[in-house]
């Protein structure tokens, strides 16, 4: 069937006796269209109670424009809508699109919006004649601010359409002008769990679209604790599974048993009917278990009552298939409560991989060990453990709950997540036992007493294979179009719902978890974007409620989109991808002026509103190691690096240690770690594993990174470690003449005290002289640091002077300090 034959686009519930139905095209016959619901293809089902056409300005709630019966195309946007920092009393928005010359039309009066009312509602708007609107290909438009800001298209907005560079915008359709829509009611609910479908039925050809639930659907919820719960004489389980037409749980008390486990039914609670659970006269701590769930077939299902599914809230897992270990919460005990969360504007972060980390530690460990949670326990434990030593006091570690290894020994980074409650079953040494609860609290209790706080990467934007969410409710989990297709903008090929209501609180539920249960000190959430910032505040407004100092940070981007900015209102920090591009540019002579002064300052405002809210880096574990970036070699091969790779490293490392916000740093970067130029190494623990010999290759880089973190954490690196956003005035910037070469100096009007810094960094090939003037030389400074080394207190270095022209030799950086 041709699209242009097809005559119903979609149908959606708005309550379980109403809905929503949108044709293919204006209807603008009087008599109402042949439409009627079906079940299964049956004809057998609910009459209309009414259909009524909706109001046409409703359609343009949605897709910002609408045409009435007189020819007129209104576009419009409802002001409770807009961003909140727009004032739009005060702000010009215009219309922009193929039809004006896009950012042309900033400023022409005839395409600027006006405040009106709109069903009582305010608005901006704009009315134009409509024929001029409608083209093949259709014509595209956005909103965009007096000052050049553009405004979002949301996700859901029916007539988004993105260019080749991802960028969204919204298209004009001659045929859908907000006379294709018709509203229906029931005189009485439809049950959820059975396959409905709207008909168009004409003669003796029927054309049919399933009716899928609404936004009413996914605001379903329940308050009640989910998962199984072992008592003195009997163990509840409860699932959510607002859809399911049966639910049945399998039990068994050793895994030699599975094929013949119990089966026991679940009912649905009466006073929470999206909500199966079952009360079994019997504690099972320990024993094993499993659901398999029945439901509607259709685009929106995947459901198949024959597959074993991982209960969302297990505590523990076989691996990850399951089953799940019903484990008594007495057993699961607390994490650790005796360590202090650093502040955030005093966090220096090293993002870790536990494998990578204890692979080739010089501890006695056996393979097992040296595999999981223990290994990196006694190698946390011992006197030389490398991050100890470096001086970072905090660990993000990639992710450690269950995700999607296919083998205990395959190796995996571990962002396909499958149990959102369960330490990583190839981690754990006894995972039928769940022995990795107390390995990983260990684990973490290590850390703290190392004065190292823990942040886990943790990934809720999708997850890994099975899909167990899949099969207890596609449509209310996952993000997906109208046919059903999964959404995609993760990569993984299924975007988790966040928005939905049960998602976000099991998002809350599991942080939640990892803070109680296992101590950890904060979050850092992967392609937070896909998680968006409504559901993001609720979380942490959620978090703060448990653990006050939460450590909160955003990977704010994904295939879709950036959120950074978003975040700004927020309390959540984010990785500033920016400052990773702009100092890998930077240290080869690249960059402007204007870059180094922005990011040095905390990407103030455009990115962080606070100074912590940047976490500023140039290595993480998505790309190539720093070295392989930056290297003179062929083929990005840093292995051997050369001299000025190893120069440019060290000034890597102290603009990065002088930057405002929060410094992150990729293990094993401080000794040249190099993974021969390969890019994407995720299945690769060879390459990934880090070769702690490289320390003795390049002992003084490594030096010169923990000196840097030391100096960081020192009284006088205070004024690196801001908590408010300074005035402009306090940063005194020096540029040499047609030269990326700089000097700063903080607290440059001393409204930070008597104490002052002057750093100074030449990226360039050449010698360079930069202009300080007389005042600035003619202050007592005292030098702390060169791009080699710092200087031992007392020392006879030969330290170099302040001059009014102040002399930086190639690839070269200092540090001063004048104390007033």
């Amino acid at each position: 069937m041709r699209s242009r034959e097809k005559k119903i686009a979609r149908a959606w519930l708005t309550s379980p006796s109403s809905g929503v139905i949108e044709l293919a095209h204006d209807w603008r016959a009087r008599h109402k269209p042949p439409l009627s619901l079906s079940l299964g293809g049956a004809a057998a089902a609910p009459h209309f109670a009414t259909l009524t056409r909706l109001p046409d300005y409703t359609f343009g709630l949605e897709s910002a424009y609408f045409v009435n019966k007189k020819g007129e195309i209104f576009f419009f946007l409802p002001t409770s809508r807009l961003p909140a920092d727009i004032d739009f009393l005060t702000t010009a928005v215009y219309l922009a699109g193929d039809f004006n010359g896009w950012e042309q039309a900033v400023g022409q009066r005839e395409w600027r919006l006006q405040a009106g009312t709109l069903a009582g509602d305010a608005v901006l708007m704009l009315a134009q004649r409509a024929d001029k609107f409608f083209g093949q290909p259709p014509m595209r438009f956005k909103f965009i601010t007096g000052d050049h800001r553009w405004l979002g298209v949301p996700n859901d907005a029916p007539n988004l359409i993105r260019d080749d560079q991802g960028n969204a915008n919204r298209f004009i359709d001659p045929e859908r002008t907000g006379q294709h829509r018709f509203h229906f009611t029931l005189a009485g609910p439809l049950d959820l769990a059975e396959p409905w479908a709207v008909l168009w039925f004409e003669g003796e050809v029927a054309q049919s679209v399933p009716l899928r639930p609404g936004d009413f659907f996914h605001q379903l919820k329940t308050h009640l604790p989910l998962g199984s719960f072992p008592g003195q004489d009997e163990t509840v389980f409860r699932l959510f599974a607002p859809r399911a037409k049966n639910v049945e749980l399998r039990v068994c008390d050793n895994l030699a048993a599975q094929d013949t486990a119990h089966a026991y039914p679940l009912a649905r609670n009466p006073y929470a009917p999206a909500v199966w659970e079952v009360t079994l006269a019997q504690n099972l701590h320990g024993w094993f278990y499993w659901y398999q769930v029945d439901g509607p077939q259709n685009e929106f299902g995947f459901f198949n009552r024959a597959q074993r599914i991982l209960d969302p809230y297990a505590l523990a897992t076989v691996d990850r298939i399951g089953p799940g270990i019903v484990l008594d919460r007495g057993w699961v005990g607390r994490g650790d409560r005796d360590f202090s969360t650093p502040a955030w504007q005093d966090l220096v972060i090293a993002e870790a991989h536990v494998r990578d980390l204890t692979a080739h530690a010089p501890v006695k460990a056996s393979p097992a060990e040296r595999s999981g949670f223990t290994g990196l326990t006694k190698w946390v434990q011992s006197p030389s453990f490398y991050l100890h030593k470096l001086g970072v006091n905090a660990v993000e570690l990639q992710p450690v709950q269950e995700f999607d290894n296919q083998t205990r020994e395959e190796y995996h980074w571990g962002y396909m997540t499958n149990s959102f409650f369960a330490p990583e079953s190839s981690y754990s040494l006894d995972p039928a036992r769940a022995s990795g609860v107390r390995e990983l609290q260990d684990l973490v209790r290590a850390f703290h007493r190392r004065g190292i706080a823990v942040l886990l990467d943790v990934v809720f934007n999708h997850v890994g294979e099975p899909a167990h969410l899949m099969f207890i409710d596609k449509l209310y989990y996952f993000e997906q179009d109208d046919d059903g297709k999964l959404a995609n903008w993760s990569g993984c090929g299924n975007d988790l719902r966040a928005r939905s209501a049960m998602v976000t609180r099991l998002i809350i539920d599991s942080c939640t978890h990892l803070i109680e249960v296992y101590g950890v000190d904060g979050f850092r959430f992967d392609l937070a974007d896909l998680i968006g910032v409504d559901v993001l505040r609720e979380v942490e407004a959620s978090l703060k409620k448990v653990k006050p100092d939460v450590v909160l940070i955003s990977e704010p981007w994904s295939f879709r989109g950036h959120i950074a900015g978003a975040l700004r209102d927020t309390g959540w920090a984010s990785w500033n991808d920016g400052y990773r591009k702009f100092l890998g540019e930077f240290v080869r002579g690249g960059g402007t002026h204007e870059g180094f002064a922005y990011f040095l300052k905390g990407s103030p405002w455009h990115f962080a509103k606070w100074p912590a809210q940047t976490v500023n880096y140039t290595e993480s574990h998505d790309d190539r190691t720093w070295i392989d970036l930056i290297t003179e070699n062929a083929d990005h091969n840093g292995f051997a690096p050369t001299a000025n790779d190893r120069r440019r490293t060290h000034l890597m490392a102290a603009v990065l240690f002088a930057s405002i916000g929060i410094p992150m740093i990729s293990s094993g970067q401080d000794f040249l770690r190099s993974k021969r130029g390969v890019n994407n190494t995720y299945q690769q623990g060879d390459l990934n594993a880090l070769d702690y010999r490289r320390l003795y290759r390049f002992p003084s880089t490594h030096a010169y990174f923990a000196d840097w973190i030391a100096f960081r954490r020192s009284e006088r690196g205070r004024l690196l470690r801001l908590f408010s956003p300074p005035a402009e005035t306090f940063f005194q910037f020096c540029f040499a003449a047609d030269s990326n070469a700089v000097a700063v100096i903080y607290n440059a009007d001393r409204s930070h005290g008597p104490l002052r810094l002057l750093f100074a960094v030449n990226p360039t090939l050449n010698d360079v002289s930069v202009p300080l003037g007389e005042p600035v030389a003619s202050a007592a400074w005292r030098q702390l640091a060169d791009h080699e080394r710092f200087f031992a207190d007392g020392s006879h270095e030969p330290a170099q002077p302040v001059e009014a022209e102040l002399f930086l030799p190639a690839l070269g950086c200092g540090l001063w300090v004048n104390e007033g």
